[in-house]
């Protein structure tokens, strides 16, 4: 998947709300927000990413359902991570209690947690460094295993 990461600071500071105003505008688009206020734009997959990513969730809810111990999430869903950042990784999990902990209104939009687990699938045209480097954000904000 390729993206574009485009600097907002020399016009102005891209805040958590006015993102998830600028989300709810365009919801054909992938977009996710560094914690410094960095919009980042993605193109959509390819088939076999696409299909790979579709196994991937598939897999984890087969797996969820099994256990009944928390909730899944697909790459739609956005997370509103405790240090700033709000991402969407490709597959998520949460226990039952942190989805418990949430309001019924908190539910509804980009949840304020970080998953305890998560997937992030590397396209052929993604960095290792940066996924990398994306998976070491999600476990500064809390994430046990991605």
């Amino acid at each position: 998947m390729n993206f574009q990461t485009i600097d907002l600071s020399p016009v102005l500071t891209l805040t958590r709300e006015e993102f998830v105003k600028i989300c709810a505008a365009n919801p054909e688009m992938k977009l996710e927000r560094t914690a410094k206020g960095e919009l980042i734009v993605m193109s959509p997959t390819g088939g076999e990413t696409g299909s790979f990513n579709s196994g991937l969730n598939g897999e984890l809810y087969i797996w969820n359902h099994s256990f009944k111990q928390g909730k899944t999430f697909d790459s739609s869903t956005g997370f509103s991570l405790p240090k700033g950042s709000d991402r969407s990784p490709d597959a998520a999990w949460i226990s039952l209690a942190k989805w418990e902990s949430l309001t019924p209104e908190q539910r509804k939009g980009f949840l304020p947690l970080c998953p305890e687990f998560l997937i992030e699938l590397l396209s052929p045209s993604d960095s290792w460094k940066q996924g990398q480097s994306k998976m070491e954000e999600y476990m500064d904000n809390g994430c046990l295993l991605g």
